[in-house]
């Protein structure tokens, strides 16, 4: 079902840019601020980074898709007690959890005046494990995968786009019990480049 689901997404996206009144593509790079959210972590965020190619599909003056196609990577601190909570990890190959993951946000873009868009839409992501290829990746997506939320607004200036979002995880990314709930939270900050 839920690969029905992802080549309903893409049709979606294909059909909508065959409308289009506009359509520009470019590439984009930003900060990540984020957490892990969840017993056993802490409630800093810390610093990773994201950088892909986004398209902007105008339907009409004032709506539009943007689609993007992101190395989205989120670190996150554990508390000092992290050990003892969950003793079925492997003690001495554990660190600081680093996620990468290949993201694809699909938002509805709004302008209420030419220079600002106010965005929002699901952004999918596949857990990329660096012992695989790209393929192997892409067939756990939706067992190892994060699904979130984004909501932001982005300045068009020219043909640069600035843009700041907020990410909130909706699926549980615990891979240790199914009791415990960990999810993604966060900013996006960063900068693009329309074509």
């Amino acid at each position: 079902m839920k690969k029905y689901s992802a080549l309903l997404l893409v049709a979606l996206v294909f059909s909508a840019a065959s409308y289009a009144q506009s359509f520009k593509f470019g590439p984009k790079l930003g900060a990540n601020v984020g957490k892990i959210e969840g017993k056993g972590y802490s409630d800093s965020y810390t610093l990773g980074y994201h950088a892909g190619v986004f398209t902007e599909i105008g339907l009409g003056k004032k709506f539009g898709i943007q689609a993007e196609v992101l190395y989205n990577q989120i670190n996150a601190d554990t508390v000092s007690g992290f050990k003892a909570i969950y003793q079925n990890i492997d003690q001495q190959n554990f660190s600081d959890p680093q996620l990468n993951y290949l993201s694809i946000p699909l938002l509805l873009s709004y302008k209420p005046v030419k220079i600002l868009t106010l965005q929002a839409g699901p952004q999918f992501g596949i857990l990329i494990d660096k012992n695989r290829n790209m393929l192997q990746n892409g067939q756990d997506a939706f067992k190892k995968g994060d699904l979130s939320m984004l909501i932001g607004a982005q300045v068009n200036i020219l043909r640069v786009r600035a843009y700041g979002r907020y990410a909130i995880g909706l699926s549980n990314i615990s891979d240790i019990s199914d009791q415990e709930k960990w999810t993604t939270t966060g900013f996006q900050l960063g900068v693009g480049f329309a074509f």
